[in-house]
């Protein structure tokens, strides 16, 4: 088992529950192997974590920027909760040294394990909201995630194409875009998506990518050529 508590140290958390902490970093292919691991995954954590993560940023953003617009917050939002930074916050965190993963999985690299360490980063703000609370996630949350928006915004990396096709259809047509998958396929280490991108509920264009938000990006892209809206 991998050494949790220095994990805890390093981050200066300390968890009443641990194995809300452990399970966190418990991904589905380790289960496949370790049947009798007393834990479930951590795809629970990571829905709650997302919600959290959600949550905090956009009550940071309007508190913060009351003169700026909801498509412009929106965007910002989006870029903090990517799955590109997630995954290098978890990497600056070391999260990498503690996932539990099945033997075919630790020698996926690449994107396929970014986009496990951004979903463990979910996971482990959904295991600490309920091991202690909203307030710790801010703080964890400010710390970790919040203070990378000052330096997104002078870049303006904030600016992909699914954050721009929803600042301009706010804009042109008073309508949030909504994402939904339409198809996935292949194995746990190679999934597939088809993701749809509706303004309403006509479907504009679809996109596809080996995770949902390359999907997402990719029909944003094909959206914003198929109306014609300049980034």
């Amino acid at each position: 088992m991998k050494d949790f508590p220095k994990l805890e140290k390093k981050l200066n958390v300390f968890f009443k529950n641990k194995d809300l902490l452990v399970q966190a970093f418990c991904h589905r292919s380790y289960l496949n192997e370790n049947p009798d691991f007393k834990l479930f995954h951590n795809e629970r954590l990571e829905f709650l974590g997302d919600a959290v993560l959600e949550l905090v940023i956009t009550q940071h953003l309007f508190k913060k920027y009351p003169e700026q617009t909801e498509g412009r917050l929106t965007n910002w939002r989006a870029s903090l909760v990517n799955s590109k930074i997630l995954a290098s916050v978890a990497q600056e965190l070391n999260f990498e040294d503690f996932l539990l993963l099945s033997r075919g999985e630790q020698k996926e690299l690449g994107k396929a394990r970014y986009y496990i360490l951004g979903n463990t980063f979910e996971a482990f703000i959904g295991a600490l909201f309920l091991d202690q609370g909203l307030e710790p996630c801010e703080s964890f949350i400010q710390k970790h995630v919040l203070v990378r928006l000052e330096k997104i915004i002078q870049e303006g990396s904030f600016r992909d194409s699914k954050s721009c096709f929803q600042e301009l259809a706010q804009e042109k047509v008073r309508i949030t875009p909504i994402y939904k998958v339409l198809k996935e396929w292949g194995p746990d280490h190679d999934k597939h998506f088809s993701v749809g991108v509706f303004l309403e509920d006509k479907m504009i264009i679809d996109g596809q990518g080996s995770s949902k938000q390359e999907a997402e990006e990719a029909a944003a892209r094909k959206a914003l050529e198929i109306k014609d809206w300049n980034i």
